[in-house]
Order: C-alpha cells, then structure tokens, then sequence
C-alpha cells in the first residue's frame, strides 16, 4: 500500500527535530541503522522496538485507566508525538478505540476540552481574523486535502460547545485516516470560533475560546465567505466538510456552497447515507420494499430532512413519484407533527408538512400514523419509550427501530428496551454502542448506524477521483456499497451493518463506487483508470512503519 508523500533522507529532520514531528516519529522503533543516519543516537533508549511491541505497552497502559477520558487523553496524547503508532492501534483494535476517539467520549471531550488540553491541533479561525484568513490558513505546514470544520454550535446533542467543538473535527478527521486510510498529513481540522452563547463556558477560566457572545448575520457570514474562499486558493481542490453547524446556518450554509465548492454536511449527507443503508439491510429481512414504508422521525433537523430526502430520492428511482415519496415520510418536532397548518416552520420542515390533524406527541403519532419505522434523531434520551416500542411491535411484524441519536445518554432507547420490549422483533441500529442482548433464547449484536461507514469512504473517493463536487449520487452508491457488504451472518444476529473490523474494506468499497460516480458524471479530475477499486486500494495509507535509509 501507498505510504503517502515520499520520504527520503534528505527531506527528514534529523535529532530532536524529528523525534518532535508526530508524522514521522517512530520512537523507540528507529532502527540501528536510522539512528545513525538521522542524528539520533544517544537521544533513545538503546532498544530497538518493533511496531508491535509499542503497540502492546500503549494498549497496556490504555487498559490500565477507567475512566474513558483518561483514555481520550492518553490517545491524544500518543496521536501528538507518535501518529503512525496512533493510528496502528486504532486501525487494529477499532471497536474498542472508535468509541474513544469518537463517540460517545468525544462529546464528553468536547465538554471537559479546556480542563484536558495539551497541545493545539489545526486551525482556530476567530472572529477577529476576518481580514486575514488566508493568512491564517498559510501558517499551516502542509498542503491539506480535507477540511473538517464546525463552529461549535450544536456538537452532537449537546449543544453550543464553542471553540472546545474542535474535538469534532479533530475526531472526524482520525477516523478518516483509520477507517478509509486518507494519509493524515492531508487531513485539516479547523474550529470556526465566533465566540459561544453557553454561559457555563464564558464563565469557565479555562475555556480555550473568545470570552463573547457569538456573531451572526452579514458579520457571521463574510467570515465564513471568506474562510472558503481562502481555502479554496490557499489548498487547491480541497474537500470541505461542514460538522456540527446549527440547523439555522447549516442548511443554508450547504445549499450555498455544495454547487460553487467540494464540500458536503455530513450531519446532513452522511447521516442519510448511513441511515439509508440500514433501512435497505432491514428490508432485507422483513422481506418488504422501500417504496412500502411509512417513515417516522423523531426529530425534525439536519439529520431528520437529510435522511427523508435521500429516502425519497431513493424511492423514486425505485419509480415512486417525488410527491408520492415524501408523502411517506413524517416528522415530528418539538411542538409535534410537522403538518401543513402550522405557521412556524422551517424552510427544510415545509416539504414534509402534512394535511393532517395535529398530532402533539410523538407516541400518539405511532398510534394514529402506523409507520413501519421509526427514526430517532432530536437527542432527546429515553422518548422510545416502553409504549412506543410495544405499539410499534403491534402494528409490525419487525418493526424498524433507529435510536440514532448520541452520545449515549441522548439515545432515545437502548439496545435492550428495543429488543426487550418488541418480543424480539426490532430491526435495530443506533448512534452509539451497546453490547450484544439476550431475548428468548437468541443473542442480538446491535451495531451503530454511525456516520464513520460513510464519509470515510466518501472522502477518499472524492479524493482519489479528484472530484471537483460532491452529488447525492456519491451518497446514494455510499449506502447501497455499505449494504451490500452486509452479509447473511450479520442480519441473522440481528446486525444491520458489517463489523467494525471490516471498515477499511467497506470505506475502500464505498470510495470506489464514489469515484465511479465521479467519473460517470465527468465531475472527475482524472481520466478514469482501469481498475477503480485498486486504485483506491494503492492511495490508502498504511500506519505501519517503513525504514527511512
């Protein structure tokens, strides 16, 4: 595999200065013959270690601690003076590390950043930088590929965290790294910091951010214009991925730039994408078609509009008309069913606005409406309840339950009050992670509906085709690939999605159907090659170590 940008003597730090370059550091793995050559004699511990053997102490050590953050922490740590070691345990032990480096501790991360921060990681771009954000963009050493970035105002179901949202796209980006092996010298994270309307941070000495209240409007705006712009001059061709933006900007923020950059929302895009993939593996079981289902969400945001519309594009090129389609779609909010009638809502709701009675709860909406499925994403915890679970259970052979929402505490039932309480039937998925259940005899692996199946993949497929845009297209293929690679052991233990120990293949699957859209649609910048999927294979970084002499 592809080791990313060559490396040759000549080009390396030598002494101290390489030790310090977490992207070429190997520590105590620098051979005999490297020490020599590179001024590092004398500077380690004279033992030759493999890989493999640092890769046992950090797990050790990792082991050692209760307490998930001290585990963020020490990763963070190792991720700042060791990347390919940090990436070798992620990519050899991702279902026990993917839930640390992501979620759920990310958020908790999130929460804790400025008790817990060591040493910055990418770009904060302020508020007062308008003016200078190319300047700013310049100060970074490398020559970026993707930009992950928020402005930390709704971090999963958490709310306005701030400039402490860095974690996010921090996180976002290893997982692209681990799971779809984008090389992580390409891999940008930026916090958008325009200041933070949580009053528990602006109080809290050691928040990392601008002690004020956040800007909006023309100000908010020309910042954001501008950090684009930027980015596109200053990092030619590079994909940019909006994270964690509230509702109010990031709907209109990706229909602004998804046609003038290469970019997308995964919140929005991602989310459907994954979310999609697991309605087509359970109607592998129930035996139904799509364009049969009635869809019920819990929650009327990106994540609700953005896995309807994909649904509904899906439908129709099963054949169903757009009207049709997203008649069988419903949403429900805050002040209940998203109906035509009412006078506040959104422009991304109005689409799916019903002629129908109000309905002010979201179990009497499963008891008038009789969806096949319900979709929970408005990070409200426990509102799956035993009622709804039952009653859905009633109305359907195997009733389709996604409690997406994360962290852990915001997921509107757990793994075992869903199988528990509908006999055994549910067809469930979730946001975060629970451990395998026992109903009557037979044991459910549940696995995460998490966005880390798709965008990965995506992103290096953007990246290897070259893409100048991304389509929904790309993410119509992404859902369908992670589908597929679903197989009949998976779905007979209850498992929507393929095991975790798999995702490099599936993202390598998934980034090639994505270039194959690219090509197809002449959104390419490169002729297509012979063989897409191993191309794909050939660009994938591998963290293990190669000699520098």
């Amino acid at each position: 595999m592809d080791k990313g940008p060559p490396r040759t003597v000549p080009e390396l730090p030598r002494g101290m200065a390489l030790l310090h370059d977490p992207l070429l550091n190997k520590g105590t793995a620098f051979t005999e013959a490297e020490r020599e050559a590179l001024g590092l004699r004398g500077l380690l511990p004279p033992h030759v270690h493999t890989q493999e053997e640092q890769m046992e102490r950090s797990l050790q050590q990792l082991r050692r601690m209760a307490d998930p953050l001290d585990k963020y922490v020490a990763l963070n740590a190792l991720h700042d003076r060791n990347e390919a070691l940090f990436f070798r345990v992620i990519c050899d032990h991702v279902d026990e590390m993917q839930p640390l480096i992501y979620t759920p501790t990310v958020g908790l991360a999130c929460q804790h950043f400025g008790q817990i921060f060591q040493r910055p990681r990418g770009l904060f771009i302020t508020a007062n930088d308008r003016g200078r954000v190319a300047r700013v963009l310049r100060n970074w050493p490398r020559m970026a590929g993707i930009i992950v970035m928020t402005d930390g105002e709704r971090i999963l179901g958490l709310g306005d965290q701030g400039a402490q949202g860095m974690g996010i796209p921090v996180g976002k980006l290893s997982l692209y790294t681990a799971c779809a092996g984008v090389h992580p010298s390409l891999c940008l994270p930026i916090a958008i910091d325009v200041g933070t309307n949580n009053e528990t941070l602006l109080a809290d000495p050691f928040y990392i951010g601008l002690r004020q209240r956040r800007i909006s409007g023309t100000a908010y705006d020309e910042l954001i214009d501008e950090l684009i712009a930027a980015a596109e001059e200053v990092f030619p061709g590079v994909l940019i991925q909006f994270e964690d933006f509230a509702n109010h900007n990031a709907f209109r923020l990706l229909a602004k730039y998804r046609d003038r950059v290469c970019a997308f929302n995964d919140d929005i895009q991602g989310t459907a994408s994954v979310a999609l993939a697991g309605l087509f593996s359970a109607l592998r079981v129930s035996g139904g078609k799509l364009i049969d289902q009635k869809l019920l969400f819990l929650g009327a945001g990106e994540a609700a509009t953005g896995i309807a519309d994909l649904t509904v594009a899906a439908m129709e090129a099963q054949g169903l008309a757009p009207g049709a389609a997203r008649e069988r779609c419903w949403l429900v909010d805050s002040r209940g069913l998203v109906v035509a009638g009412r006078n506040d809502l959104a422009g991304h709701k109005r689409p799916y606005a019903k002629d129908h009675a109000p309905i002010g709860d979201f179990a009497a909406a499963v008891r008038i409406l009789k969806p096949t499925a319900i979709i929970g994403v408005a990070a409200i915890g426990g509102t799956f309840t035993r009622e709804v679970l039952e009653e859905m259970a009633r109305i359907n052979a195997r009733p389709i339950v996604f409690a997406l929402s994360n962290p852990t505490s915001k997921a509107e039932c757990t793994a075992e009050q869903a199988y528990q309480w509908t006999g055994g039937r549910a067809l469930f998925a979730s946001g975060s992670p629970f451990d395998p259940v026992k109903v009557g005899g037979q044991t459910f692996v549940p696995r995460q509906g998490n966005n880390s199946y798709i965008f990965p993949g995506v992103g290096l497929g953007v990246i290897v085709s070259q893409a100048r845009r991304v389509t929904d297209d790309m993410f119509m293929a992404a859902a369908q690939t992670l589908a597929d690679r679903v197989d009949h052991a998976d779905l007979a233990q209850g498992s929507l999605y393929p095991a975790l120990s798999r995702i490099r293949e599936v993202s390598a699957a998934i980034a090639a159907a994505v270039a194959e859209s690219a090509y197809a649609s002449g959104l390419a910048g490169k002729p297509r090659p012979g063989d897409v999927l191993a191309d794909v294979r050939s660009q994938m970084y591998d963290p293990r170590y190669s000699s520098y002499v």
